[in-house]
């Protein structure tokens, strides 16, 4: 089909829940996507921070067709190879000792709050509330809709579940007004992705972790966007020297397959019994042999010390540009390759300047642009990135 067709039968048909750009991609390569036309596009967005391996990378590709060949799906109530190689390379590179695997990021975040309230309530039946922070993003399922901390993702789905309360990101003596033992978690992403690129600090953290001893709560970390090497470091709680309780993870885990889940220690390995939580789908062959694949190539070309370095960077050349125009761009921040840029003003029209010049990047939170290429990105690239955003906040 041509990009016209393809476009057209896509919104007779599709519920228009999305607002698309008016471009049909068929394939990709490296860095690059290509439209119906034949166009090519650099892409800094990365399918939002999940094409760790960018496009059609060989490793990926083979893995998946010789597991398809093979075996596709099963019920969880039998064991499969692949399973046994991701979970044990899974608990490897998140240093947890036992694994779940879902199918998203938010059925990740679902899955780590019911431990928590089953954590909680065999305590105490009262002990079921979750606290997270204002501007997170954790899902869309209900439950997930209601730990984000942003009422525009809530309007017109309420009464939205009982039980949880907001504090401010960072904000230590916020989170101490709100913590009693009446709370089981407390539930944050140590890099803020949807709300506009903020990391913790290490003091935050910790002031965080002995809240939650204090008071008996479980700590987790949303990694769904942070996580898999995109901060320099196989997770970013690795950044901070403080580990949580429950880590959740999705987006690159799979390299662009499907797939999410959370990681526990052995302390609470047994709080969720058989029958407590489960997925159809979630750790099915295809997706562990994307995840097994995944994972060990960026093992095997030590993937977080070159994000390192190309984060260092990266980083820089987008400080030149706030450097140069100081009057548009207000700051530069992240770590790895999760890197925002503050403008002074809704960056819709950067965006689409860039898009224009066939480069594909994101805004978030309103003034945020938002870098999360694949994690195999070259110096060269982000040159070209930087040369394409350079003409359009010259035109900001």
């Amino acid at each position: 089909m041509d990009q016209k067709t393809i476009i057209a039968e896509t919104d007779k048909y599709y519920l228009p829940v999305f607002s698309r750009y008016q471009i049909a991609f068929t394939h990709g390569q490296g860095c690059y996507l290509y439209d119906a036309d034949g166009n090519a596009y650099l892409d800094f967005l990365g399918g939002i921070a999940v094409n760790a391996l960018g496009y059609a990378h060989p490793v990926l590709v083979k893995a998946l067709a010789d597991q398809a060949a093979k075996l596709v799906h099963i019920s969880n109530i039998f064991y499969t190879d692949i399973q046994a190689k991701a979970v044990k390379l899974v608990s490897e590179v998140t240093g947890f000792d036992r694994i779940f695997f879902a199918n998203s990021g938010a059925e990740a975040n679902e899955g780590a709050m019911k431990l928590a309230r089953k954590y909680g309530t065999k305590k105490h039946a009262r002990k079921f509330k979750i606290i997270s922070a204002v501007d997170s993003f954790h899902g869309r399922t209900f439950d997930t809709l209601a730990a984000t901390g942003h009422e525009h993702y809530h309007e017109g789905y309420g009464p939205l579940p009982l039980g949880h309360e907001y504090v401010k990101f960072g904000d230590l003596r916020d989170l101490a007004e709100l913590m009693d033992d009446e709370i089981c978690a407390v539930i944050l992403e140590p890099i803020q992705g949807e709300g506009g690129i903020h990391p913790a600090t290490r003091e935050y953290l910790e002031g965080v972790r002995k809240l939650c001893d204090k008071h008996d709560a479980l700590l987790i970390y949303d990694e769904v966007q942070c996580g898999v090497c995109r901060s320099g470091k196989w997770f970013a709680y690795m950044l901070y020297g403080v580990k949580p309780d429950v880590m959740t993870f999705a987006k690159g885990i799979g390299g662009g397959f499907p797939m999410g889940g959370f990681c526990v220690d052995e302390k609470y390995a047994h709080v969720l019994a058989p029958g407590d939580h489960g997925s159809t789908f979630g750790g099915n062959a295809l997706a562990c042999a994307s995840c097994f694949a995944t994972l060990s190539t960026l093992k095997s070309e030590n993937m977080p010390d070159k994000v390192v370095k190309i984060g260092a960077y990266f980083k820089s050349k987008l400080q030149e540009l706030q450097q140069k125009y100081p009057d548009k761009v207000t700051d530069v921040r992240g770590e790895g390759l999760l890197v925002g840029m503050e403008l002074v003003k809704a960056g819709g029209d950067v965006v689409k300047s860039c898009l224009e010049q066939k480069v594909i990047i994101n805004c978030t939170a309103g003034n945020v642009l938002r870098f999360v290429p694949p994690l195999i990105v070259t110096e060269k690239e982000i040159d070209i990135l930087c040369t394409v955003l350079d003409k359009a906040l010259a035109a900001f």
